[in-house]
C-alpha cells in the first residue's frame, strides 16, 4: 500500500472542497496572500492539519511543480465525534471508545486498532496534532483493522472527552499509580471510554483530571514498561471479560 500524494496549488485545493480526506498537508513556509488564507479556510473547515515546511522538503517530496504545497491524501476516512456519539447508541450495547492521547508510534496504532476491532470498541479517537499518521505502516500492523474502524481525528482532545462525558459515558483514563483502581474494580459494564497514554507521558495533566475513574493494570513484578499496545489488548480484554464473558 502506498500514500497517494497531491500537489499543486489548484489541485490540492478542489480536493479539499471535494471531501477528499488528507492525512496532512505540507505548506511552504513564507507564503502569503489570497491562496494561504483560502487554504487555512478549508483546512481548518474539515479538520486537516497544516504543517509549514522549507522549499526544499517539498522539493524531495515531489518531483513535479508543487507551487509550495503538497498533501498526503488520507488512507481512511475520519468521522466527526458529533456524528458517531449520535450514532452509537443504536447499537443497543453499552458504547466503548478508545481515546489514545500522545502516542506516536504508528505500529503502536496500528497494533491497538487490530486488537480494538477484535474486542468491539465502537471509535477510535485520535489528536489532530501529536500523534503518529494513519500511513501504510499503521494500517499493515493492524491487518487493515484501521480500514474498517471509526476513527474520529479531533482537533482537541479535552472537548473531544468533554463531548463524551456529556453523552454518558465514563471517561476511564490508563495510569501507572499505585492510587489508582485496579482494571478489575472497575465497572466497564457501563458505556466507556478508555483514555491510553504515550510510554513516557503517560495520559496528559488535562485529560486526568477529566477523568471519572483512574485504573492500573494490576502485576506481581515491580517492571513497569508494559508496551502501550499491549496494555491496550490487556484493558480491552478486561473490557470484554466483564461485558461477555461473566
Amino acid at each position: 500500500m502506498k500514500q497517494q500524494q497531491l500537489f499543486g496549488r489548484h489541485p490540492v485545493l478542489d480536493a479539499i472542497k471535494s471531501g477528499l480526506a488528507f492525512e496532512k498537508i505540507f505548506f511552504q513556509q513564507g507564503t502569503r496572500g489570497e491562496f494561504e488564507k483560502e487554504l487555512r479556510k478549508y483546512t481548518k473547515e474539515n479538520n486537516i492539519p497544516v504543517q509549514m515546511v522549507p522549499k526544499e522538503k517539498l522539493d524531495k517530496m515531489v518531483k513535479g511543480n508543487h507551487q509550495g504545497i503538497v498533501g498526503l491524501v488520507a488512507l481512511i476516512p475520519y468521522y466527526r465525534l458529533t456524528d458517531v456519539l449520535g450514532n452509537i447508541y443504536e447499537k443497543g450495547n453499552a458504547p466503548l471508545l478508545l481515546v489514545l492521547d500522545g502516542i506516536t508510534d504508528v505500529r503502536n496504532i496500528g497494533a491497538i486498532a487490530r486488537t480494538a476491532e477484535c474486542m468491539g470498541v465502537d471509535a477510535l479517537i485520535v489528536p489532530h496534532r501529536g500523534s503518529g499518521q494513519i500511513n501504510p505502516d499503521a494500517v499493515k500492523s493492524s491487518a487493515g483493522a484501521l480500514l474498517r474502524m471509526t476513527v474520529c481525528r479531533e482537533t482537541s482532545l479535552v472537548n473531544a472527552v468533554e463531548s463524551i462525558k456529556l453523552s454518558g459515558i465514563q471517561i476511564v483514563a490508563s495510569r501507572l499509580d499505585p492510587d489508582a483502581k485496579k482494571s478489575f474494580e472497575i465497572d466497564f459494564s457501563l458505556p466507556t471510554a478508555l483514555i491510553l497514554g504515550a510510554e513516557d507521558s503517560g495520559v496528559s495533566h488535562a485529560l486526568l483530571k477529566l477523568a471519572d475513574q483512574q485504573c492500573i493494570i494490576p502485576q506481581l513484578s515491580t517492571f513497569d514498561s508494559l508496551n502501550v499496545s499491549v496494555a491496550a489488548g490487556m484493558l480491552l480484554y478486561e473490557v470484554t471479560r466483564q461485558r461477555i464473558l461473566c
